[in-house]
């Protein structure tokens, strides 16, 4: 009763403001403009918490470009906006986007759902690489700044291999792997790329490439093996870049709506209520009857988000600023039960883009999450990575959702630790190691280990990896041998992950969601996403390795090798 006189009461003051306003509307309408500017910069979340401010229609200077400020916000503009005859279309201007491929797709599915409405889009740039590229090419018309450039090169692959420097600054690295596959410790153990990890490499790279030439040939109406060329053209001046037909004008800012919109013949000076640009703010200000978002008597079905973001470690991580970011398994299995407590969560879905980390860490997640999924539908997620560790978490999930660019699998493990005598003694430093025990000094770092220490390491890493196949098999329905064809430490891409068994759908964030409230019994297009936890914290990966070692199992696929103009986020 006390919410139905709240949601009346609310919505009688957005009744009253909306016709208050409406005089003001309708001169503002007068003013049609044929263009509303957008601007893509940075990352952008799927959805944000608070609502950007050009929903609510408040004005800024026109026609400054209303920045994007999530995905769902970018999709429900255009939605409006396509349903507007005033509004030819949209120009979209790119500023140091650095999104993952996921929303990446999800950008230039929006792009297309809107030309098929009928309107245009234009995009414009200063500057350009490989990422922002594609989703150009999603664009009817490319422009360009004169000054700018077009770093279209195609990706390339860099392998770290620290062992030879670490050996001639006396640091050994002693490393037990289960899994051919399980290349993580080679960044310490080994002085150049192996032939395993060259082949899982080039696979990745032969994926991505194909997809920026397909791309390139759709986007620019060319055929594969001329997008081909256009790559390895790369990279381009704004000059070479019209020449060669990567975009169809050079124009300055100054100059957009003049190119958008040409003044008929004859006339001359700005003209305010024919300026082809405007804003989204502007543009609302400008609607007689604007879209109104009425509080709903009955409360929206709620969906649980969870994020699992960076390498996992045990407890609440480490909180150095400096070091890649980190989820401790306290902080994430006290946001899982949250969800599973919250009885308005009709569903939950696990965001994951980890690497893995501790084995034992992991498999907490994966016991918390198995016990919430009993309770209510989990889905999960894979936007960058759920490798390893990652992987396992997934596991716990009734269905795995990933993204056609996501790596998943990785399912190995390997423990080691650092030896340091040969720095030791150039240093002029001398430690004398005393034990009661046969394997007390299994973890020091002033020798290696002893065969009994290394035969218990590997008793130990055989035992974890077994129990890693079980989890697996058990959650895909599957033999123990048939996943340890798939393991070992191998890495897929999300499409391969789907024909290998360990991935059940591929699609979008919001794809997963709606999936996850379907199999709750709801269907609805309008939910609201509880976020739970802050899970993710810092620490250096050189120092979780080193001490970390001592008590803990990985299942861990790092990056120590990266793809040219790919990006690391972790915001869902």
């Amino acid at each position: 009763m006390v919410r139905l006189v709240f949601v009346a009461l609310a919505n009688l003051l957005l009744l009253a403001r909306t016709l208050l306003g409406l005089p003001f509307r309708l001169l503002a309408s007068r003013h049609r403009p044929a263009y509303v500017r957008f601007r893509l910069s940075g990352d952008l979340p799927y959805r944000e918490r608070r609502r950007p401010r050009w929903r609510w229609g408040l004005r800024s200077p026109p026609p400054e470009p209303a920045t994007v400020s999530s995905l769902e916000a970018f999709r429900e503009a255009l939605g409006l906006l396509a349903k507007d005859p005033r509004v030819k279309g949209i120009l979209l201007e790119l500023e140091g986007l650095a999104v993952p491929s996921a929303k990446k797709d999800a950008l230039v599915a929006q792009l297309q759902a809107f030309r098929a409405a009928g309107k245009r889009v234009v995009g414009w740039a200063v500057s350009v690489d490989n990422l922002g590229f594609q989703v150009l090419c999603a664009a009817d018309e490319v422009l360009l700044a004169p000054a700018g450039r077009v770093d279209l090169v195609g990706y390339a692959a860099e392998a770290t291999a620290l062992g030879e420097g670490l050996a001639r600054v006396g640091i050994q690295a002693h490393f037990i792997r289960r899994g051919a596959y399980k290349t993580a410790p080679e960044l310490f153990t080994h002085g150049e790329i192996s032939d395993i990890q060259r082949q899982t490499l080039e696979t990745f790279l032969d994926e991505r490439y194909a997809e920026l030439v397909q791309a390139v040939a759709t986007g620019r109406k060319r055929s594969p093996e001329e997008a081909r060329a256009l790559i390895d053209g790369g990279p381009y001046s704004a000059q070479r870049a019209v020449a060669a037909g990567l975009v169809d004008a050079l124009c300055t800012e100054a100059e957009l709506p003049a190119r958008l919109e040409p003044k008929p013949p004859g006339k001359k000076g700005p003209d305010e209520d024919e300026e082809p640009l405007e804003s989204m703010e502007r543009w609302l200000g400008a609607v007689p009857f604007p879209p109104v978002k009425w509080r709903p008597v009955r409360r929206r079905p709620r969906l649980g988000l969870i994020s699992l973001s960076g390498m996992i470690v045990p407890g609440r991580g480490s909180s150095n600023p400096l070091g890649p970011k980190t989820a401790g398994s306290d902080a994430v299995v006290k946001a899982v039960r949250a969800a599973g407590r919250d009885k308005r969560a009709k569903a939950v879905v696990l965001y994951i883009n980890s690497p893995g980390g501790s084995a034992l860490a992991s498999e907490l997640i994966l016991e918390a999450i198995q016990r919430v999924a009993r309770k209510k539908p989990v889905i999960a997620y894979v936007d960058q990575v759920a490798a390893s560790g990652g992987y396992m978490a997934a596991l716990g999930a009734q269905e795995i959702w990933s993204s056609p660019h996501a790596v998943v699998g990785s399912i190995g493990v390997f423990a080691g630790k650092f030896e340091a005598s040969g720095l030791l003694e150039h240093l002029g430093i001398h430690r004398t190691l005393l034990t009661r025990g046969q394997n007390a000094g299994i973890f020091s770092i002033s020798r290696g280990f002893t065969p009994q220490e290394r035969a218990s390491m590997e008793a130990e890493v055989e035992e974890t990896y077994q129990a890693f196949l079980g989890h697996v098999a058990k959650a895909r329905g599957r033999t123990k041998e048939e996943i340890h064809e798939r393991g070992e430490g191998r890495v897929y891409s999300g499409t391969r992950g789907l024909a290998a068994g360990l991935v059940d759908r591929l699609g979008s964030f919001e794809d997963a969601c709606r999936h996850a409230l379907e199999r709750a019994g709801v269907k609805t297009e309008h939910f609201e996403l509880a976020f739970y936890g802050g899970a993710e914290r810092r620490a250096s990966l050189l120092q979780l390795l080193l001490s970390g070692a001592r008590t803990q199992l990985y299942a861990f696929c790092p990056a120590a090798w990266s793809l040219t103009g790919e990006t690391e986020r972790g915001a869902p």
